[in-house]
């Protein structure tokens, strides 16, 4: 069995790349998220921005953005990578299967928010190098700009 170069869980490898996410890298994708956001007049957002071993790398929140946001786009960008899917996906299988859903989110530690606007992230090369959580407006609307943010900071929004 190979381990992430990380000193990541065992269980983790296979899961998610060796490629990082930098601090710079994640300003980035917060920036071109809030500017896409700004660019269609959406309602003041939090944006979150975990990599790949779930730890949380950079947060933003826009003026007048409601107290709980911050913690909901947290954790979108942690459900994402609990399950290994952008939390559209995550939405269906909340539907279908809501115990296990409501179970996975007990044992999630930075909270887990299975509605559109999270977007598991890569780099370049194919890579899972983290996650990002936006929250404030519609979800739709939300995903819409993480997407988008993503794109423009040169990664790779996650396509099922």
């Amino acid at each position: 069995m190979s381990y992430p170069r990380d000193g990541g869980a065992p269980w983790r490898a296979g899961l998610v790349g060796h490629g990082e996410l930098s601090l710079e890298k994640a300003r980035q994708v917060i920036d071109e998220t809030l500017a896409a956001a700004k660019a269609k007049s959406l309602r003041p957002l939090s944006v979150a921005v975990i990599d790949a071993r779930g730890a949380l790398v950079a947060l933003a929140s826009q003026e007048n953005a409601t107290l709980m946001r911050w913690r909901i786009a947290l954790g979108k960008a942690q459900a994402c990578l609990c399950m290994n899917a952008n939390t559209r996906a995550l939405q269906q299988m909340a539907l279908a299967r809501p115990h296990f859903i409501a179970a996975v989110g007990e044992m999630a530690p930075l909270g887990f928010v299975p509605v559109p606007g999270g977007v598991l992230v890569r780099d370049p090369a194919g890579d899972i190098v983290g996650a990002i959580g936006v929250s404030g407006d519609t979800s739709d609307a939300d995903e819409s700009v993480a997407m988008a943010g993503v794109e423009a900071a040169g990664l790779v929004p996650h396509q099922p």
